[in-house]
């Protein structure tokens, strides 16, 4: 559903885009052909540009592999059992995603419906009308009061409302429609409303589409008639007949004055048709900002391809108290060819259900080894089964697993493993253990550096005035203490202005060291995501788990983001606070 809200919020820019450079640099001009095209290139871009995206791939170091990580398969800690809690006790919440949509379908189904109605109007209009061939046009005389359009082929007109000259006038202009098949460009217009039908600007656009129509249909027309302002005056006299049909190009349009000036303006320069290719730098600025998908890869390490190979040397023939008698006979088949280990099934007993009961296996290999398990109750049994490990120099190692056993998880080649169920007991590749997350980084702390002369009591104490202020002895002696308290107070600002530079410049690099480690652990966590989506699947609870605890450190990050903001606030106070009690003194 977000990929559809996002399909549908591209396409809608792009619109945007293309009508504001019709109107803004090409409505004026007299290039309707041209115009025409380029108005239907962007209802086409519109729709294919959002589904052409380049992937570019990030590569970044990989994290450390731990071969022999004995605790890969461990249970879950408390922190991840109260987030397992949380997702599944969650609280009803609306899901706006479904409203938007709910609204939008509403809206779409409203004019699916109106466009229905139109083509049943239409249909009204032509059914049982005598119908004259001329040509590649078919003209209905109708006796309706509705102003002349045509439909494809069909031009349609009542004869009785116009003059013979007038009427030629109107079969010209609408012969253009027909032959340049506009109904199209008006149909593609009424599709587009349909599904944008939120987006004004999309209204926009189909009114720029059926008034460029008109104009080249008037331009055409004017080449053939030799009286132009009768032709003119033909317009004038329609605009009265505002009835008319919603999915034609209809003679009448409520825009007669721009068609008029039209007719008299002069042909527009070609040098002009520079404008048509200024669209190509915004399309180029939507492609790089909205079209490319950044994929976070880790580089392929000879560390890394070994554990792969050593994963792939390890296969699990599981028996269950389902396996029938030929899926044992399989096994052992499969054993001899893959690794060249010969097993002899005997001993085996059923119940009433066709359930194994009891079974005895005995393993024996190229070199004469033998190893055997045997099993026996009145009770179904468990699962059990042969685990064959590749060493890397080519010996086999052989692990048997017994009633249970197969659900703990085991040793083997020095790494932990573990079986899950299947309903194939053919062979199948160990899983590993789950990716580790990454680590959130904390942000740099340290000690910062002491005001200077944060002892205020300290500082020279101003003098106190004479009381007698006509004493002149007193007054000169007044006044010298006060000039050697100035030197005193101003040697202490510089003071004050290194402590506050030096405060900003350990809080920017301590910035930029917690932006770059944020920036890594950003890129770690998508390939983390595409792990655990790859093996789990998004609607498994392991990936939502993983993705609570990515929400979890984003909020952590921006709590210490606020934090820090916080202690920057803090040291501006006590600056300030030094500077108020050097002005108070």
């Amino acid at each position: 559903m977000e990929a559809l809200f996002i399909f549908i919020a591209k396409s809608s820019a792009l619109l945007v885009l293309f009508y504001c450079a019709y109107y803004l640099l090409l409505h004026k001009e007299t290039f309707f052909n041209s115009n025409r095209w380029f108005l239907l290139a962007g209802l086409v871009t519109s729709v294919v540009l959002p589904f052409i995206v380049y992937t570019k791939v990030v590569w970044i170091d990989p994290a450390p592999v731990n071969v022999l990580n004995t605790n890969a398969i461990s249970p879950l800690n408390n922190s991840q059992v109260s987030l397992r809690h949380i997702i599944e006790k969650e609280s009803f919440d609306i899901n706006w995603n479904y409203v938007l949509l709910a609204i939008y379908t509403i809206g779409f189904l409203i004019l699916l419906i109106k466009f229905a109605i139109d083509f049943y109007s239409l249909n009204s209009v032509l059914k049982g009308k005598e119908i004259q061939q001329q040509a590649d046009f078919k003209f209905v005389d109708i006796k309706e009061n509705i102003a002349p359009f045509s439909y494809f082929e069909y031009i349609v007109y009542n004869s009785s409302m116009f003059t013979d000259s007038e009427l030629e006038n109107i079969i010209e202009h609408e012969k253009v429609h027909s032959d340049q098949y506009h109904t199209v460009d008006v149909l593609i217009s009424r599709v587009f409303c349909v599904l944008f039908w939120f987006n004004p600007i999309m209204w926009l656009y189909k009114k720029a589409i059926l008034q460029n129509l008109e104009f080249i249909a008037d331009n055409e027309a004017a080449k053939k008639i030799s009286d132009k302002k009768a032709y003119q005056y033909t317009l004038l006299k329609i605009t009265t007949h505002e009835s008319c049909v919603a999915i034609t190009n209809h003679f009448y349009q409520s825009l007669i004055k721009k068609r008029i000036v039209m007719l008299s303006k002069n042909q527009s320069k070609k040098r002009n048709y520079w404008k048509y290719y200024a669209v190509i730098p915004a399309l180029i600025a939507f492609v790089l900002l909205f079209q490319i998908n950044t994929i976070a890869q880790q580089k392929e390490t000879k560390e890394r391809k070994e554990v792969v190979e050593k994963e792939d040397q390890i296969d699990v023939y599981k028996i269950k108290k389902t396996t029938t008698d030929q899926e044992l006979k399989e096994i052992a088949e499969k054993l001899k060819k893959n690794h060249n280990i010969d097993i002899a099934v005997s001993e085996v007993k059923r119940n009433s259900a066709n359930e194994l009961i009891a079974i005895k296996v005995d393993i024996k290999k190229s070199a004469g080894q033998v190893q055997s398990f045997h099993i026996e109750g009145d009770k179904a049994i468990e699962n059990c089964g042969i685990v064959v490990s590749t060493e890397d120099n080519g010996s086999k190692k052989i692990n048997l697993f017994t009633d249970g056993d197969v659900d703990k998880p085991m040793v083997v080649a020095n790494r932990v493993i573990e079986v899950s169920e299947t309903n194939n007991p053919d062979v199948r590749t160990v899983p590993v253990a789950p990716p580790t997350p990454p680590t959130l980084p904390v942000f740099p702390s340290g000690p910062m550096p002491q005001a200077p002369n944060a002892d205020m009591s300290k500082m020279p104490k101003p003098p106190v005035a004479p009381a007698n202020h006509k004493d002149k002895v007193a007054m000169a002696k007044f006044e010298k203490e006060i000039a050697e308290f100035e030197k005193k107070r101003e040697a202490f600002q510089p003071d004050m202005s290194a402590y506050e530079k030096q405060i900003e410049e350990i809080m920017s690099q301590r910035e930029v060291v917690y932006e770059k480690e944020m920036a890594k652990y950003e890129l770690a966590m998508e390939k983390f995501n595409a792990d655990m989506e790859q093996k789990y699947g998004k609607d498994s609870k392991e990936y939502q788990l993983n993705m609570r605890q990515y929400e979890i450190n984003m909020k952590q990050h921006e709590k210490d983001m606020k934090q820090q903001e916080k202690d920057m606030k803090l040291h501006e106070r006590e600056l300030k606070r030094m500077e108020r009690d050097c002005r108070k003194s």
